[in-house]
This record gives C-alpha cells, structure tokens and sequence, in this order.
C-alpha cells in the first residue's frame, strides 16, 4: 500500500502538472471506485467545469481544491489509493490501462486516469460549503502529521504510556501518526534501534525521542527518493520510487543487515510482516 511518502510524491507531481486546468468530463469505468456521490452521473456532473486548484495531503489521503469559473470554491476531488491505486497524467492517445478505474479529461488534451488492480482505492466529489471529514469519514481518525509540532516525543510518551501492545502495531495505527504504513514503521524501528515486538510501555523517553527522530528521517529520505519501488506503486508519469534499494531492512528478509551483517529477519504481527536485525534491535 501506497504510505505518506509515496502520496506526497504524488501530490507534488499533481501541483506540477493538473493546477489551473478545467475538467471537462470524464468516464467512471468501475461504479463502486467512486465513494461519492452515489452516482457516477452525479459524480462527473459535480466536477465538470471546475478547476483543480491546489493538492493536499491527509495521512494518505488527497485532496484537490476545486474552483468554479469564477474562482470560487466548488468542494474538493478526494482520493485514496489504498492497496493498489495509481493516478496517471497522461494523454489521450495513451491506450487505457487494464485496471483503469476513472477518467478526468482535461480541456487541454491530457487526462487524470485512475488505475486499480485491487479495486479498494476510492475517490470523493466533496461538494462545495462541506468539509471534507464530513464526506471523507475516515479523516476524522486520523492522528497529526510526522511532520507537525503537535507529534513529538513527548505525544508519543502520553500516548503509549502504559499500553500493553508491540510498538510496531502502535505505529501502524494512523489514530496515533498520520501515513505510517508497514515500510516505515519497520524503518524507523531499525534506525531507532528498537525491536518491534517491544511493548509500548517498556520504552523509555530516550528512546521514544530516537524512534521520533528515525520516523522524521526515514520519511524524509524516502520523499526525497520518491517513494518506494513496490509492483503497484507509481507517481504521476508511471514511474518507479527509489527508496527500496537503499532500505534497511524492509522487505529484506535473509539478506545482511547493513550495519552487522547479522541476516535480517521477518516475523508476523497481527496479520502484519515485521522485518529487524536481530542484533541492532533490542
């Protein structure tokens, strides 16, 4: 699944290449990748005509500001990519993806696809004066931002005091950190130097200040890769991220852990994979 930075490398290709653009209709070729509204019809009636202004990101949600020929708000474009989605800016003579979902056209020849094997990913037509939360449920759960000042070693100290669980499952939990997936948790883990079958409540302000740290950098570093080299994940031109070659230990079970040498290792975590050094994690 598509984490935080993977999405943000997506929003940041959406600000360089879809802003200012009107929409002049599209073609919804799954029903059930659009949340809402309902309707397929309402949902391309809701965006035709409008501009896309600027991407946010939410954990790992998007959001297009949407404006009206006028410039006034006209709601927002929501999507998720879930397990397997991708949105490519492409041409029209470009042939369709097999699992291309939905089509936004765009009034200068260039369309907006949304592709997904999986079919889990969705996309929301906000309409304008709502907020999104309200459309969009699931941004109501959502924990800070890695990068706010609200998440910081002493939020992760009040929020895990006491907690009886590993502190992998803990991070994977986006009611506690926004866009914290599998990968960088697993990271993080590993440059914080923490096992992830830890509990919660064994660790110290020290440590949870080293594991508030690694979030920061390993998020970082991979942004600046673009991501994640995985079999679905692409950015806006269908491009591979380079994170995965320079991983520590995710995904790299049985190969030698860059620091020691100790092979690394994968164990299972609520239905999750868990990847560590034996040795440099304790």
């Amino acid at each position: 699944m598509p984490e935080l930075p993977e999405v943000e490398t997506v929003r940041r290709g959406l600000n360089r290449v879809s802003l200012d653009r009107p929409i002049t209709g599209g073609s919804v070729q799954l029903a059930r990748s659009v949340a809402y509204p309902e309707s397929d019809q309402a949902f391309l009636a809701g965006l035709t005509g409008l501009t896309l202004g600027t991407w946010r990101r939410r954990g790992k949600y998007l959001l297009g500001e949407l404006r009206d020929s006028k410039g006034q708000p006209g709601g927002y474009l929501g999507v998720h990519l879930r397990m397997t989605g991708q949105l490519l800016w492409v041409t029209p003579d470009r042939p369709v993806e097999s699992h291309c979902r939905v089509r936004l056209w765009f009034q200068d020849r260039h369309e907006l696809r949304f592709v997904d094997q999986r079919t889990f990913g969705r996309l929301w037509w906000v309409p304008p004066g709502t907020a999104p939360d309200i459309i969009i449920t699931g941004l109501q759960r959502l924990g800070p931002e890695p990068f706010d000042a609200t998440f910081s070693a002493a939020y992760l100290r009040q929020r895990l005091r006491g907690r009886q669980r590993p502190i992998k499952n803990a991070l994977l939990d986006q009611a506690l950190v926004a866009g914290l997936g599998n990968i960088y948790a697993d990271e993080a883990l590993f440059l914080s130097g923490l096992r992830p079958t830890t509990l919660c409540s064994k660790i110290s302000l020290p440590r949870l200040q080293h594991l508030h740290s690694a979030i920061l950098k390993v998020l970082t570093t991979s942004i600046e890769s673009g991501g994640t080299t995985f079999s679905d994940y692409r950015d806006v031109y269908g491009v591979n991220g380079n994170y995965g070659g320079v991983a520590w230990v995710y995904d790299r079970k049985g190969q030698p852990c860059r620091i020691c040498g100790q092979p690394i290792q994968r164990l299972k975590l609520a239905g999750r994979s868990a990847h560590y050094c034996p040795h440099c994690q304790r």
